[in-house]
């Protein structure tokens, strides 16, 4: 079949069509420019009535009436004015113009010579990370071109970058931890030590984004959280890491919500025990409080204090509370007990499942295991030729999911060698808190955290990982020890809210008294 001839005007009329389509787009921009205050004040109209509908539709029935009645008088007297209705309908326009404007932010200016010498500084100090002598055309070298390097930027108010993406080579190693950690540091001072930053390394694209994440609410106290039965809050993260969150009460007494990491714990639980780890003051003591208070509600609470500072007074005595020990002998008789109470459950609950039952319930109420400080009890235990108090822990973290025991540990950073195995293996759920770098945050998560370090953390600032999932910042609500004379009033009353009541003491009632004797021969 013979091929048919194209037309003319797809043959050689390229040309005339491109003059008709500059035509078309100036007469199209000459338009615009010509109507463009009609469209402003048809624009302002439209948003004028819609602002109106809400008004209306958010008025009560019986408050219409009235406002027909007031438009109605407003017409009435404007009509009978001498030039009313003009000036009302001049007034108008103007309005419609004012509120039909293009609200779109200006273009931002240019880099100036600050933010220029910034980015320049930033770029020639990857140089000796992002480039080797091999490389014929190196993407990062000094006084070289920082914007192929640099794909985009923004800057806060304050001048400082919030946002960077930085291309890098293809043989920089970003699979190995060492190599991302020390390009992390060097952004993370060039950047500002003031701010944290988030780090999403790209290696399929060769690019790292840097982006700085705002600070954790550190205004919440502890109260009575919105959560399910076998879940206890930790504390409050970024809200790119959850898809939940939690209602809670600010300082100032309004609700919000914030993110939470939620801790789940029971039969089903894939972390069952805790480990958190900080520096003195922390906040490793609070978070501990925190969730003593919160498994009070629902379970029993051992607690034994290696440091004997006293911070758990407030527990001793109240209901739910087994013991509060705080020295050798008591943490010994404590745990020992626990490891008792945790075979019998299992042994308990194994007979029932036998003969078709369902478990008893003391075995299903939670019981939870607090120990704070567990290497100065071992130091004193081995002074004094005695068994450690964690060997007495090997049971209730190995069985302690099927027996429904909890065990949370928290120790401090300088102590942490003389943790037990157990302790190590069986506390998959870790928390690390306070200013500590990010070999030391690597070395108990098992992975580096997701943002820089702060150069200030507030009591209770750190990071958290549950098992095998990512590492999250995390922020733990405020549980200070309500008889330190140092605590706020508010957070005081906070805590003391929480607090169990104490259990009555049994009174016995008083012996009826003996009716009076009568005197022989009173009947005669």
């Amino acid at each position: 079949m013979a091929r048919r001839p194209l037309p003319s005007i797809l043959r050689g009329g390229t040309a005339p069509i491109v003059r008709s389509r500059e035509l078309a787009r100036s007469a199209a921009d000459n338009a615009t420019d010509v109507l463009h205050p009609l469209i402003t004040i048809t624009r302002g109209l439209r948003r004028l009535a819609a602002a109106g509908r809400r008004k209306w539709a958010d008025t009560p029935k019986d408050r219409r009436g009235p406002l027909l009645f007031l438009i109605a008088a407003v017409l009435l007297v404007l009509s009978l004015v001498r030039y009313g209705l003009p000036l009302a309908l001049a007034a108008l326009l103007a309005t419609a113009a004012w509120t039909g404007r293009d609200r779109k932010p200006a273009a931002p200016a240019g880099l100036d010579d600050a933010r220029t010498r910034r980015l320049a500084s930033l770029h020639e100090s990857l140089v000796p990370y992002f480039s080797v002598p091999e490389d014929p055309a190196p993407l990062y070298s000094y006084g070289g071109d920082w914007e192929k390097a640099v794909a985009s930027h923004s800057f806060d108010g304050s001048g400082h970058p919030d946002r960077l993406l930085l291309r890098y080579p293809g043989y920089f190693p970003d699979a190995e931890p060492e190599s991302r950690l020390r390009v992390e540091q060097v952004l993370a001072a060039k950047l500002g030590r003031g701010r944290e930053y988030r780090f999403d390394w790209n290696e399929q694209g060769n690019e790292l984004t840097v982006a700085a994440v705002a600070p954790l609410p550190s205004d919440l106290t502890a109260q009575p959280f919105a959560t399910t039965p076998g879940e206890h809050l930790l504390g409050f993260t970024d809200a790119a890491d959850t898809a939940r969150t939690l209602p809670v009460t600010g300082p100032d007494g309004e609700p919000r919500d914030e993110p939470p990491v939620l801790w789940r714990t029971g039969a089903r639980a894939t972390e069952p025990h805790l480990l958190a780890v900080g520096h003195p003051g922390s906040g490793t003591t609070s978070l501990l409080r925190s969730l003593a208070l919160q498994a009070l509600r629902q379970g029993d609470v051992l607690v034994v204090d290696g440091g004997g500072t006293g911070e758990y007074a407030c527990l001793t005595g109240r209901e739910g509370v087994l013991a509060v020990e705080c020295d050798l002998d008591g943490a010994l008789t404590g745990l020992e007990w626990a490891c008792h109470e945790t075979e019998r459950r299992l042994i308990a609950a194994n007979r029932a499942r036998q003969e078709g039952h369902p478990p008893p319930p003391d075995t299903r109420r939670p019981l939870w295991i607090l120990v704070d400080r567990p290497a100065a009890l071992a130091h004193l235990a081995g002074a004094g030729g005695r068994p450690d108090p964690q060997s007495l822990l090997q049971v209730p973290l190995r069985h302690g999911r099927a027996a429904q025991v909890t065990v949370v540990v928290a120790e401090q950073f300088d102590s942490t060698e003389a943790l037990a195995e157990p302790v190590r293996r069986h506390t998959r759920a870790r928390v690390v808190l306070g200013r500590a770098s990010a070999a030391q945050v690597a070395l108990v998560l098992g992975a580096p955290p997701n943002t820089s370090t702060p150069a200030a953390a507030p009591p209770g600032r750190g990071w958290v990982r549950l098992g095998d999932g990512p590492v999250q910042r995390l922020q733990v609500p405020a549980a200070p020890d309500p008889y330190d004379e140092g605590t706020a009033e508010a957070d005081r009353r906070a805590v003391l809210e929480l607090l169990p009541p104490r259990p009555q003491p049994l009174t016995v009632p008083p012996a009826p008294a003996a009716p009076p004797a009568v005197p022989a021969g009173a009947d005669s």
